[in-house]
């Protein structure tokens, strides 16, 4: 962004309209997308362990706000078998 692009401020419309995709989902998905807003990236172990929500619920939820695209996921590079997760709303 350039320094003579002007930055809007974000106001109560603009807050609403990005957590649009979210407002019909399961209590367990919003929760995933809070602890996610605070903390940036985690594996999926470390949002259940954030949480306090079973790995199963925590699988659920990750997969439904991938769907909506609320979610972007990648591999981990210190260990392939994880996959970092972080919001993109």
């Amino acid at each position: 962004m350039s320094t003579t692009e002007a930055v809007e401020p974000q106001t109560e419309a603009n807050t609403e309209d990005r957590w649009a995709a979210v407002r019909d989902m399961p209590p367990s998905a919003k929760l995933v997308v809070k602890i996610l807003d605070y903390e940036e990236t985690l594996t999926q172990s470390q949002i259940a362990e954030e949480s306090l929500l079973p790995p199963r619920t925590v699988r659920y939820a990750l997969s439904r706000l991938e769907e909506e695209g609320a979610v972007d996921s990648r591999f981990s590079f210190s260990d392939a078998r994880k996959r970092l997760y972080t919001l993109k709303l």
